[in-house]
């Protein structure tokens, strides 16, 4: 018996009866109530126009506004608070449901789909490296107009992200969710989280072989993200619709151990889009986004670029003030980026977005050759170990915006510190778990995996020293 098998067998020893027959039902009830889950969908759809437009169409909220008695400031704190972040959460706890059940992205793309010219995907369309170019570039022009503080910002990054589903689900694909499997922005981010969730749909392979053999012909399932059914085994990209359910009686949602997909099936399902991901993006490039607002080094770098275009009489790149679509300009806020802004506040990302991988990549690269000669795939695996760190750190970066308008409130905050120590210190402790058994699995010698894993830690620790600089450090 092969090692995967020995570890799911044991995994799924550990679920009671009880807790597999609910799971197994709730799975049933989502295959026979797919009426039920588009109404919600539908619902979703309706309030999520509502929570972009209208905001977008109102004027900004003066200085006195609250968020009981504001619709802008209720709507900003409903979707960037609470929505957003609690969709990371959702990742992390049952997969992809959100994407299956809830997305309003993902049902208008099928619902365009349903009716539209149903072309063949292109390649360009298929390209892999979208997961990566796609948070990258959202994630930058997102500072560059402030898109968690205006609500035509939102609008334009969100609603044109959903005229892009809308779009591609017209001219490509029938009955399914091209733009959610390959050109979603967040696609990429919740791939990544949904390896942590313990629960996921799973083909039993032995019990589609023996449907197979015996000769059963099933109605076809149509999967609207375009998966081999019979080989699905990881949530990764299964948006867990529950449409599959019971096919050839061989799948069905099942619970793991949380992280357990990391340890084994990321060993040969890594790629290099994902190590780019974890590594230049969201703890990179994300730290930067998070980072330059706050930054003293970034104001004294600006100070000092400007001491020195006034002393040589150019003034132009602090005059120069570019539409709001470009970078930030609501002079009625006193919030307006001026080309020097605007020309920092992208070198600032880029080069924390290049130090940071560059640095994370060198410790990974050099934890992987102490197991053993250069392995590329194993590379790749152990940046898996750096999941659970990468998504809290983006996490507690998103809930600073509910923080921030909570204080705005008077609400008391004295937890908020405690709180956000205690998920780096619990991500931290988890990455160093997954480190462990991840180089277990390569090294040949017990001093090869210490020194490995000492290696990984050091990762671990220069991710958390850059979210204590943003919390506790400035």
């Amino acid at each position: 018996m092969s090692e995967r098998a020995l570890v799911k067998i044991i995994a799924t020893d550990r679920v009671t009866p009880r807790r597999r027959g609910l799971l197994i039902s709730f799975g049933r009830w989502m295959r026979d109530n797919q009426r039920v889950i588009r109404r919600i969908q539908w619902f979703v759809v309706i309030f999520y126009a509502i929570l972009i437009n209208v905001p977008a169409v109102r004027a900004l909220p003066p200085q006195t506004a609250h968020i009981w008695n504001n619709v802008t400031l209720f709507a900003q704190f409903l979707f960037w608070g609470i929505w957003w972040p609690f969709v990371l959460i959702s990742m992390v706890l049952l997969g992809r449901v959100w994407c299956g059940v809830f997305c309003p992205e993902g049902s208008l793309s099928e619902w365009a789909s349903r009716y539209g010219r149903g072309g063949a995907i292109p390649r360009w369309v298929r390209w892999g490296g979208w997961p990566f170019v796609a948070f990258v570039g959202t994630t930058i022009y997102g500072q560059m107009i402030s898109v968690y503080q205006y609500p035509k910002a939102t609008l334009l990054i969100l609603g044109g992200s959903t005229l892009g589903a809308i779009i591609i689900g017209y001219l490509y694909g029938r009955n399914v969710r091209v733009w959610c499997r390959y050109l979603c922005p967040v696609n990429g981010v919740f791939g990544l989280l949904s390896k942590l969730a313990p629960i996921h749909f799973q083909t039993d392979p032995e019990l589609w072989q023996a449907s197979r053999a015996s000769g059963e012909r099933p109605p076809a399932i149509n999967c609207p993200t375009l998966l081999s059914l019979k080989d699905l085994q990881s949530g990764s990209d299964c948006h867990s619709c529950g449409r599959c359910e019971g096919h050839r009686g061989a799948i069905q949602l099942t619970v793991s151990t949380p992280g357990s997909e990391l340890i084994q099936e990321s060993a040969s399902r890594a790629t290099l889009v994902e190590f780019l991901l974890i590594t230049y993006g969201l703890c990179g490039i994300a730290i930067g986004a998070f980072h330059w607002s706050a930054s003293p080094w970034f104001i004294s770098i600006k100070q000092a670029l400007a001491t020195w275009l006034i002393s040589n009489d150019w003034l132009w790149p602090m005059q120069t003030h570019l539409p709001w679509w470009i970078f930030t300009n609501y002079p009625e806020q006193n919030d307006v980026l001026n080309l020097l802004d605007g020309t920092l506040l992208l070198t600032y990302i880029s080069v924390t977005g290049i130090v940071c991988g560059s640095v994370l990549g060198g410790l990974l690269f050099l934890s992987q050759r102490s197991l053993a000669h250069f392995n590329r795939q194993a590379l790749f695996h152990l940046s898996h170990a750096l999941i659970p760190l990468a998504g809290t750190g983006v996490f507690l970066g998103l809930s600073a915006i509910t923080v921030t308008m909570l204080r705005a409130e008077h609400a008391p905050l004295f937890w908020v510190s405690p709180v956000r120590a205690a998920l780096l210190i619990g991500a931290s402790c988890w990455g160093l778990m997954l480190f462990w058994k991840i180089t277990g699995q390569y090294a040949t010698s017990n001093i090869r995996r210490v020194l490995a894993t000492g290696f990984g830690a050091a990762t671990i620790v220069f991710i958390t020293s850059a979210w204590w600089l943003l919390f506790w450090g400035w």
